[in-house]
């Protein structure tokens, strides 16, 4: 028998170690956080069927989760969401810094709502820029329907929206008084140098790379951007433009 004190506990350590909050977790496995506080309080145990999906948030085994005695490792299986603005730098010099902020803190609060919906889990917000990931069952399609959302209802007309599927180092960053969670790893960065050729190419402000796209039913629609050379990523790279319903345009 699974003692649910003892798991309650090793969900709660390593949730805190990873730096998430219940409602990350909640986010992640679109459940509420009273359901993952109760978990932690050893009141009940989560569903056996979302088990594997916890222990990859987690970054643990679900023999770990449940038993204590076996390694785990803080690298997860992800799909990761970027963001940013195109002619950002240009437009921000001509506005105060209020109202660079306002501007800011309107967008990031609608994008974020938009990936919340989907189970994205929030990382960062870094001058134009957003940065989360999805984890946990089918987290490709549940990482580009935020996309899709976010380009529906964000009334910025030039957000880039970019999507890449790998494995990602979860934890603390940075110093241990100030250090919040972050994500890195090769995966992480091919994230980026990706956005940054998608926010030069993709009039629909969304690109998804092939890791991606080969997870997904159905990307018929998608236009392949084939045999591509972008300096550190791997040669005849293919990147898949997915049409939305706002068009970025030229200033």
């Amino acid at each position: 028998m699974v003692d649910l004190v003892a798991l309650g506990q090793r969900i709660r350590e390593q949730r805190l170690k990873l730096g998430l909050k219940q409602q990350d977790i909640a986010n992640a496995l679109t459940l509420s956080a009273q359901a993952v506080s109760k978990w932690e309080r050893g009141e009940n145990a989560p569903d056996i069927a979302i088990l594997p999906d916890l222990a990859r948030i987690l970054a643990v085994s679900v023999d770990w989760l449940l038993m204590g005695s076996q390694p785990h490792t803080d690298s997860i299986d992800a799909t990761i969401l970027c963001t940013s603005i195109n002619f950002f730098a240009e437009r921000s010099a001509r506005m105060s810094s209020k109202s660079v902020a306002t501007w800011m803190n309107g967008l990031f609060y609608t994008l974020t709502e938009a990936a919340l919906q989907y189970g994205c889990v929030p990382i960062k917000y870094v001058g134009d820029g957003f940065l989360g990931f999805f984890s946990g069952a089918d987290h490709s399609r549940r990482a580009l329907q935020a996309a899709l959302t976010a380009h529906a209802v964000v009334t910025e007309r030039h957000l880039v929206v970019t999507l890449h599927r790998g494995v990602i180092y979860l934890g603390a960053i940075g110093h241990p008084d100030y250090s919040k969670p972050d994500i890195t790893g090769d995966s992480v960065n091919t994230a980026f140098l990706t956005m940054a050729w998608v926010a030069r190419h993709i009039k629909s402000g969304l690109g998804i790379t092939e890791a991606v796209a080969e997870t997904l039913e159905d990307h018929t629609g998608f236009i392949a951007h084939s045999g591509l050379s972008i300096k550190g990523l791997p040669p005849q790279t293919t990147i898949y433009e997915v049409p939305t319903q706002r068009i970025v345009v030229e200033e």
